[in-house]
C-alpha cells in the first residue's frame, strides 16, 4: 500500500476530488494548509500598504491505495490539479505498512 499525498492549489481540489471519485478513490483527507516552494510568496496591498505574503494557501490531500492503483491515482492528479504555471503543487508517494479500521478491525486493503 501507497500513501499519496498532493499540495495543490485550493480552487482544484473540486475537480481532482471528482476526478478520482471517477476512477474509484472512495476516501480521502483533506487539509487547509499554507506553505511555499520556489513560489516564495507575493506581495499584496491593504488598506493602501504593501506587505509580504510568505505563505500561500493550498490544499493537501491524502489518500491510503493498494500498488496497483498508485499510477492510476497520481495521473488523475497530475491531468487534473495541473495549470502549467508556478505553485501547482507536489506529490509524495510513501509506504504504509498497515492500515486498521478502528470500526470493523479490518486490516491492510480491506481498511482501506
Amino acid at each position: 500500500m501507497k500513501k499519496i499525498e498532493a499540495i495543490i492549489k485550493p480552487f482544484k481540489m473540486d475537480d481532482v476530488r471528482e476526478a478520482l471519485g471517477e476512477i474509484g478513490v472512495t476516501g480521502m483527507t483533506v487539509s487547509e494548509v499554507k506553505g511555499f516552494g520556489r513560489q516564495k510568496g507575493h506581495t499584496e496591498l491593504y488598506r493602501g500598504a504593501e506587505y509580504m505574503v510568505d505563505f500561500l494557501p493550498k490544499v493537501k490531500l491524502e489518500i491510503v491505495v493498494a500498488n496497483e492503483n498508485v499510477d492510476r491515482c497520481v495521473n488523475t492528479i497530475l491531468e487534473t490539479a495541473q495549470t502549467g504555471k508556478i505553485g501547482d503543487g507536489k506529490i509524495f508517494i510513501t509506504n504504509v505498512e498497515r492500515v486498521i479500521r478502528i470500526r470493523t478491525g479490518e486490516e491492510d486493503e480491506e481498511a482501506i
